[in-house]
């Protein structure tokens, strides 16, 4: 296995490059010509923020659909014309990109986890928007779902490397102990529960609707992709989790 280089974080990479002097200008293209049009243009290797954003929307496609083993670094460079020499200078080797692929996904289902304002709403509701929140999220990024479930056939190997995913969830269990520590001072919850548990049942009913939804739709011929069975598949687990926690 190639060694992990993950040194330099993306944003510090793109600051660098940001920061280098540009080259020194030739004699000036002739109006109209192509070489003035590509002038004009900004070039996406003097936006290095923009050049990673796009390599690792494109790399999460390809570990989503292929996995670690199976994606190839060269389909990503042509997909987002790059080179390979670019995507390793930015993240370093092929596990690199597969971790910062990981990070950038835990991070943004945090980021908007976290403008829910489950603190401004009333326990119950609290955990039926995030519960909701869940379903919705999971059910529109597949590509999340297979991410998570590659990193579990790796057995946590890239995710036990990132401190980053690590912090990003200790605000995730934080807001559920919150709210739920309101219900049970307002009787609304029953005491005694853990609120890593309550996460852990949020993301088991959630995550099987994506991850099982082929194999569990032809053992027992169960069309789930209707908007009408989501909605009702969506109502009976926020169902559930709200009366696992009820007092």
């Amino acid at each position: 296995m190639n060694e992990l280089v993950h040194s330099r974080k993306p944003a510090a990479v793109a600051r660098s490059a940001a920061r280098r002097p540009p080259a020194q200008a030739g004699s000036a293209p002739l109006p109209g010509s192509l070489k003035a049009v590509k002038a004009a243009s900004p070039s996406r290797t003097n936006d290095p923020a923009r050049t990673m954003a796009g390599i690792l929307e494109v790399a999460t496609t390809e570990f989503a659909s292929k996995g670690l083993s199976g994606a190839r670094i060269d389909e990503i460079a042509a997909a987002t014309r790059t080179s390979k020499r670019m995507i390793y200078y930015y993240f370093g080797s092929k596990e690199g990109l597969y971790l910062a692929v990981l990070e950038d996904s835990y991070r943004r289902m945090r980021s908007i986890e976290g403008e829910l304002h489950l603190d401004d709403l009333a326990p119950d509701m609290a955990l039926r928007r995030l519960v909701e929140f869940t379903f919705d999220h999971h059910f529109g990024n597949e590509d999340y779902i297979r991410l998570v479930m590659s990193e579990n056939m790796q057995r946590g190997e890239y995710l036990a490397q990132s401190k980053i995913i690590q912090e990003l969830n200790v605000p995730a269990i934080q807001a559920i102990r919150r709210l739920y520590d309101r219900g049970v001072a307002d009787g609304v919850f029953r005491a005694g529960l853990d609120p890593i548990d309550i996460h852990a049942s949020i993301s088991a009913l959630t995550f099987f609707n994506v991850s099982n939804q082929h194999t569990f739709g032809l053992i027992f011929k169960n069309d789930s992709s209707s908007d009408a069975a989501r909605a009702l598949r969506r109502s009976n687990i926020v169902e559930m989790i709200a009366r696992f926690v009820q007092a």
